[in-house]
């Protein structure tokens, strides 16, 4: 009988360590009033689902539950003018893959929905983004693009001055393409205090971490603003659970 016991108690701690592990029910709920910026990278059937990739399928789930939620899409440059109000979403793409334009971007038009996008400009390695495309995105008023560096750096590895030409020249790129570029987002989420006031010097609105929270946006984190994480495979509860609290497993 004894034995029994210790196989049901082992059966017990193997649950609760994987519910632990995947589903963060211990994490507080955060307000509705609080806004939630969303980190994506790629959307495209033809990618292992990953925390690079949301397949179509699972991205518009996403849209349809934020949509369902009555929520309020806005840009990443545009989080300032819905300080108070309930349900503010901040769709958010790194890098600047082609796939953006090709699976996501029809569903944000499907969907009415706005998005971020952050251009390495001369990233090296990825299928990108070309010049029609990024004005064709944009010209929709569904799109804003913001900077990620020209060549998609550790900003940390480099000198100040280096950090500083990377930034700058990104957001002369994007201003070239698009007219206007107010949002940067840092790279492998790698930078200090000083990239946060490098950002401000260039003339950056506001920039995105990778820090996975849900925060109030304030001048302190203006420049360090918090986002939600996601995974190409993760469940409808853990979405649910990512977005009520900034993220859905460790």
């Amino acid at each position: 009988m004894w034995f029994i016991y210790v196989v049901l108690g082992l059966i017990v701690f193997a649950a609760i360590l994987y519910l632990l592990g995947n589903y963060t029910f211990w994490l507080p709920l955060r307000s509705a009033k609080l806004p939630r910026t969303v980190m994506l990278h790629q959307v495209t059937p033809h990618a292992e689902a990953s925390g690079m990739n949301m397949p179509p399928a699972k991205f518009e789930q996403l849209l349809q539950y934020l949509v369902k939620k009555r929520a309020i899409f806005c840009f990443v440059s545009e989080l300032d003018q819905y300080e108070g109000q309930s349900n503010v979403f901040a769709l958010s793409f790194d890098d600047g893959f082609q796939d953006n334009y090709q699976y996501a971007f029809p569903l944000l038009k499907k969907y009415n929905a706005k998005a971020t996008i952050y251009l390495a400009t001369q990233i090296e390695g990825i299928e990108k983004l070309d010049t029609a495309q990024i004005q064709e995105m944009s010209a929709s008023g569904l799109i804003e693009f913001g900077a990620h560096t020209q060549h998609h750096v550790n900003l940390l590895k480099l000198s100040d001055e280096e950090a500083f030409a990377e930034m700058q020249a990104s957001k002369k790129d994007v201003e070239a393409l698009v007219g206007k570029c107010p949002s940067f987002a840092y790279p492998f989420g790698r930078f200090n205090e000083k990239h946060q006031q490098m950002a401000k010097k260039i003339g950056f609105k506001n920039a995105v971490s990778t820090r996975k929270k849900v925060e109030a946006y304030t001048e302190t984190n203006q420049f360090n603003i918090p986002r939600v994480s996601t995974h190409g495979a993760m469940n409808a509860l853990q979405m649910r659970i990512a977005l009520a609290k900034g993220r859905y497993k460790l």
